[in-house]
């Protein structure tokens, strides 16, 4: 099945129903006006001379326009390369890596297109979003000419999507998603969280991440729901929004659910028809399930899952946790086979940790780094580089990345261990762990927190979890922050905190 035929299919079902709508500027599109919109939009790509197999790059803040211009190149079969708009500074490396033939952009980042647009030497057009600009067509102008648009190329084994990684473990990669497995993916999505016709997705990161394509985008419209899209979150607008949409389902990272949570605290009562939060991105706090669970009465569904896939390796299910499985993310989805396999591409034991590995349901390569593709994809698997393990009745539990993993005097850590014993302290709002060089240890760990106390004792903080943790934890020295530097997909940006780490050591 094709990406973009949900919109066919929502409106052969409900034309006049809501499928996708803009919370900042208040603007939506029925199913009916979506297909209408998708093919106007196909039709000024297609005059545009965009091609099946051509890469289309879209840079810019969430909308609508952004959403059409996602399903355009999925209908005529371009393939949509999707750019982060914190990464104004390294867009000339996108460019470079995927060599688009047009860029859609929004007039405030002008200057950094131009200054990229240099030195690609595919590129033919630049179509700005918000009307006429030097040197670049006016999407609006196209899509009022009315061009007519392509027949169809209905090829569901094609590469739709180029989902970048965030570039932990080196350069971002740009993983190429197919459309097939890509909607089997979410079709399961949307089963584990049991979407129906009647839920509301709401979801407010950024549309170039792979998680909202997979999370808030394609298993709603699976089900013919309603989408929202935000971009200009506050904790108390953004509660406020979620309310007044009516949204039963809330996708986001741990940050972002962490505010629902104070300001549901404030407020005395959740936002709107809520019937669960999902997270992804990074993992979340025990405490924050917790207080999920106690405080707001609603499950927060955990997910695992990479660029790479289109989908995701794990995924809980909108039920209150059974306590059995609290710190696990939950069951593999049924698209794809799930193993942990040692360094020798061995299936371990239940309940050893090893690398999560699995078959099926993954990308087809990395664009243009054949070498980068072999490595992930061999012995048949696609290797996540992440430590985890998998329980006697099937639950998926993350232990880390082992490229953060810390070795202390010949002992490996497993950063996790103490964040989540950090949380669970008193006052303890978020946790992370990194280490810098040390000539007696090999390696030190550090530990950085957010409090919600102003009088937090960082000292009593190491003592209180000394017997939480199976390490020593003498050699843990524990720093306080205001906030943590995050990544643009939400993830705690652990690199920025070893430099700040390795910068103060004394």
């Amino acid at each position: 099945m094709l990406m973009h035929q949900l919109l066919r299919d929502g409106a052969e079902r409900a034309p006049d129903k809501i499928a996708l709508r803009w919370v900042d500027r208040d603007r939506d599109l029925t199913f009916a006006a979506a297909v209408v919109e998708m093919d106007r939009f196909a039709g000024a790509l297609h005059h545009l001379d965009v091609r099946k197999g051509d890469r289309v790059t879209v840079f810019a803040h969430n909308g609508l326009d952004y959403l059409m211009a996602l399903f355009a190149c999925w209908r005529i079969g371009a393939i949509a390369a999707l750019v982060n708009v914190r990464f104004a500074d390294e867009l000339d490396y996108y460019l470079n890596d995927h060599q688009p033939t047009v860029i859609i952009y929004t007039h405030d980042l002008v200057a950094a297109v131009k200054r990229a647009a240099v030195g690609a030497a595919t590129l033919r057009h630049l179509v700005c979003m918000d009307g006429p600009q030097e040197g670049a067509k006016s999407l609006p102008d196209l899509l009022a000419a009315g061009f007519a648009a392509p027949d169809d190329p209905s090829d569901d084994g094609a590469i739709a999507h180029l989902s970048y990684t965030s570039g932990t473990t080196g350069r971002p990669k740009g993983a190429c998603l197919m459309h097939e497995p890509t909607m089997c993916a979410t079709r399961c999505i949307a089963e584990r969280l049991r979407i129906t016709v009647d839920d509301v997705s709401f979801g407010p990161t950024a549309l170039s991440s792979s998680y909202q394509l997979v999370g808030n985008l394609l298993p709603p419209l699976h089900r013919g729901c309603t989408v929202h899209v935000m971009g200009r979150w506050t904790q108390a607008s953004g509660w406020d929004a979620i309310d007044a949409a009516g949204a039963s389902m809330f996708v986001g990272n741990p940050t972002l659910l962490t505010e629902i949570l104070a300001e549901s605290r404030t407020r005395g009562r959740v936002p709107g028809r809520l019937r669960f939060g999902m997270s992804g991105g990074g993992p979340v706090p025990p405490t924050l399930k917790l207080a999920w669970r106690d405080e707001l009465h609603l499950p927060l569904v955990e997910s695992y899952g990479q660029s790479e896939l289109g989908g995701f390796v794990a995924l809980g299910a909108p039920d209150i946790e059974d306590p059995t499985h609290f710190g696990a993310v939950g069951l593999p989805l049924p698209d794809k086979e799930v193993r942990i396999l040692d360094r020798d591409g061995c299936a371990l034991p239940l309940g050893q940790i090893g690398e999560v590995c699995l078959r099926g349901g993954h990308m087809h390569s990395y664009w243009g780094k054949p070498d980068k593709t072999v490595e992930a994809l061999r012995g048949g698997w696609l290797h996540s580089g992440d430590a985890g393990l998998i329980d006697r009745d099937g639950y998926v539990t993350m232990r880390g990345r082992f490229s953060e993993l810390i070795r202390v005097a010949g002992r490996t850590w497993y950063p996790r261990d103490v964040e989540e014993a950090l949380c669970r302290q008193p006052g303890v709002r978020e946790a992370a762990v990194v280490a810098v060089p040390d000539t007696a240890l090999g390696e030190r760990p550090i530990a950085f927190v957010t409090a919600d106390a102003a009088g937090l004792d960082l000292t009593s903080l190491g003592v209180a979890i000394a017997t939480a943790v199976p390490y020593d934890t003498a050699a843990l020295t524990i720093r306080r922050l205001d906030s943590f530097p995050m990544t643009p997909t939400g993830k705690i940006a652990k690199a920025e905190l070893r430099q700040m780490a390795i910068a103060t050591a004394v």
